[in-house]
């Protein structure tokens, strides 16, 4: 039962979406299996999430009167990705509920807020410095040393607004990222794992922390999402507490992905936060009695939440636009294989398109039978 002073979105109102991308398309899955109606605010034409929505907005993603039509005819607001206007937002409240507010967002759209505010609540991280100019980055490699990682404060993902700094010679490819706007240097970590935690949490603090979950990347784009992660027991607490810690701070409502580095030592970093559901959490739908997106709706309706129970190891692979006539083909012939299609209408290099969810008790047999397709080779 919901004790909270505050009323929960009830199945029949109207959820709006900002974004309509694959993460759009599983939050609206998941709304409609409890009954809510859904509009997306997105500006292409029969994306994902529109597909499987009730009716949508075509308009950017920062149309001041756009996002403000979603919240006039919508019950609460939510988005699918954090590249989102915190100042449109904040005009649209006067027209709707946004329980996720902004906090959350400004802080994981700009690297230097994340950095400070890690450094903050004294959370373990990679130093960093704030750069502007080919002298200040030439003052933080002195500081900081080599190698290093530049990063744009904005903007990035999978890899994109990056560069790896291994000698100094590689300082003069910095001027673009530099000329782009402020950017971060941050020492490089010497890790030999990435996890990732998802965590969702209600209008009243009510959170679902899920099992910790072990990443693979290939260029930079996440290829195969472990769970549980191969670490230890006290390592998997550690990142979970960590999880709540950052989700309480920061005030979260919805699902949050927090990304980490594991060093030889057992040492963690937090790499990365992102106030959505994140892409090594799919898994989840499968392999647990609440999935990430179930819980981000759950949240931001405010209903109450509970601890996600794990039903078996999972493995997740991530299709990519490269990848998907042999990933169907060979998924024809694997009864135990969740084939899920993002409906994207262009197939792209690299281009998210889909994903293979694998229930298995023998995740290392089942990580050799994918790598013996040869599909990801």
């Amino acid at each position: 039962m919901n004790n909270s002073t505050k009323p929960a979105i009830m199945p029949g109102e109207t959820i709006g979406i900002i974004g309509g991308g694959q993460l759009g398309q599983m939050m609206t899955m998941a709304a409609k299996s409890m009954g809510y109606r859904v509009l997306i605010l997105d500006p292409q034409a029969d994306c994902p999430a529109g597909q499987v929505a009730d009716g949508q907005i075509i308009a950017a993603y920062d149309s001041e009167a756009q996002i403000i039509e979603l919240a006039q005819k919508s019950d609460v607001v939510t988005y699918e990705f954090e590249n989102v206007d915190a100042a449109t937002i904040e005009k649209a409240q006067a027209f709707s509920q946004f329980p996720q507010g902004t906090k959350a967002l400004r802080i994981s759209q700009d690297r230097v807020l994340e950095k400070q505010f890690l450094a903050a609540q004294e959370l373990p991280h990679a130093a960093f410095e704030v750069v502007t100019t080919e002298v200040e980055l030439t003052t933080a490699v002195a500081k900081i040393g080599l190698p290093a990682i530049l990063k744009t404060t904005r903007g990035g993902y999978d890899g994109k607004g990056q560069l790896v700094l291994n000698r100094a010679v590689d300082l003069a490819q910095a001027t673009p990222l530099l000329q782009s706007g402020p950017c971060v240097l941050e020492a490089m970590v010497d890790f030999n794992r990435e996890i990732s935690v998802m965590i969702s949490q209600n209008w009243d603090g009510q959170q679902s922390v899920f099992p910790v979950i072990e990443n693979q990347h290939r260029h930079n784009i996440l290829h195969i999402s472990i769970s549980p992660a191969r670490i230890t027991r006290a390592l998997a607490q550690q990142a979970q507490a960590i999880a709540t810690k950052i989700a309480t701070e920061i005030e979260l409502v919805g699902t949050l992905g927090i990304e980490f580095f594991v060093t030889a030592q057992g040492e963690l970093y937090v790499n990365e936060i992102a106030p959505r559901p994140h892409n090594s959490g799919h898994l989840t739908i499968e392999a647990c009695d609440w999935s990430q997106f179930a819980t981000h709706i759950r949240g931001v309706c405010n209903w109450p939440l509970a601890t996600p129970q794990q039903w078996q190891p999972a493995i997740m692979v991530n299709v990519l636009g490269q990848d998907v006539a042999e990933a169907l083909k060979v998924s024809q012939q694997q009864a135990t294989w969740h084939y899920h299609d993002y409906g994207k209408a262009e197939r792209k290099l690299n281009r998210k398109m889909g994903h293979i969810t694998i229930l298995t008790d023998q995740p290392e047999t089942t990580l050799a039978q994918i790598k013996a397709t040869q599909i990801w080779d």
